[in-house]
């Protein structure tokens, strides 16, 4: 029997409100790193979240959610006297999101900066997948952000692999050029890299998915999965669209689950093109529901 890889996805998970029936409001999780953590774990992979989150009663509550999800929480710090970042959700009426976050004291930002993160960085180093976004690295104080890349560079050291999702939210940076400098670190540590064209686009760095695959290094030994929203994704210069026509409730975590998708089918040895139709569909099923990670039901392609 194979073992399996160890993955550690790094990086922000957070209270969820989105909109019940009526004017009500549901609360969940969510965050793009724990989004794309559920999948892998859902699918039977080991993944592992390093963050910090508060001692609170909420954070014991996303805790034990995941740990029901399948995910290892043993490198999740419990920060005393802090609280994990809390955002709401609201979506029009053709799926489109919008967003209002209160993170700006999350426990996730000291990750680094902790009594116990020199033993969740340890172990972390460990991984045979590394998978953080440049979400992550928004969130993070400069010190943070180098020791986030540090730790990359001893996985890929010791022979683990890296994916990096480029994940831009203008309101987390001061301006592009800051986000475009961290991003562009990040690219040059990265064995995968999970761009999406509307974001390269928004930061002034790509006219089209050419470009987008270029700036990430793609034929240059990375492998480099540019997503097209709803016309697919791009990988190895060839674009690879989505198998069928979706219906969009919620595109929230559409990305993160195209992510899970992807890096299942490429840790069981799919090609390329085979584990982007896999990531299509997880992406499909998971804007058909409510929620940025819906419950999982019997449609779910895990």
């Amino acid at each position: 029997m194979v073992e399996k890889a160890t993955i550690t996805v790094i990086g922000e998970a957070m209270l969820e409100l989105s909109r019940g029936e009526g004017d009500g409001w549901n609360l969940r999780y969510g965050g793009d790193v724990i989004n794309t953590a559920v999948h892998l774990a859902r699918s039977g992979d080991h993944v592992r979240l390093a963050s910090a989150l508060g001692a609170d009663p909420m954070s014991a509550q996303l805790r034990s959610q995941w740990e029901a999800e399948g995910v290892d929480t043993s490198l999740l710090i419990a920060a005393q006297g802090q609280l994990p970042g809390l955002y709401a959700i609201e979506t029009d009426a053709t799926g489109e999101r919008s967003f209002h976050y209160w993170r700006s004291e999350a426990a996730a930002r000291r990750m680094f900066d902790l009594p116990e993160s020199a033993a969740m960085v340890a172990q972390a180093a460990q991984s045979d997948l590394l998978y953080f976004s440049l979400i992550t690295l928004a969130i993070l104080p400069d010190a943070g952000r180098e020791a986030l890349l540090t730790l990359a560079r001893k996985v890929k050291e010791r022979g683990g692999k890296v994916a990096f999702d480029g994940n831009y939210r203008p309101r987390l940076w001061s301006d592009a050029a800051t986000a475009c400098h961290w991003r562009d670190r990040a690219i040059a540590l990265c064995d995968i890299g999970l761009p999406t064209l509307a974001d390269e686009v928004e930061m002034g760095e790509a006219d089209d998915v050419a470009d987008a695959a270029a700036r990430w290094g793609a034929g240059e030994g990375r492998e480099i999965v540019v997503k097209l929203g709803g016309d697919g994704c791009m990988v190895e210069g060839v674009v690879v669209p989505i198998p069928q026509k979706l219906t969009v409730i919620d595109s929230s975590g559409a990305g993160d689950a195209f992510n899970g998708g992807y890096l299942h089918a490429r840790l069981a040895g799919a090609s390329v093109a085979d584990a982007a139709l896999a990531g299509h569909r997880l992406a499909g099923w998971n804007i058909g529901r409510r929620g940025a990670i819906p419950a999982k039901d019997a449609d779910a392609p895990y």
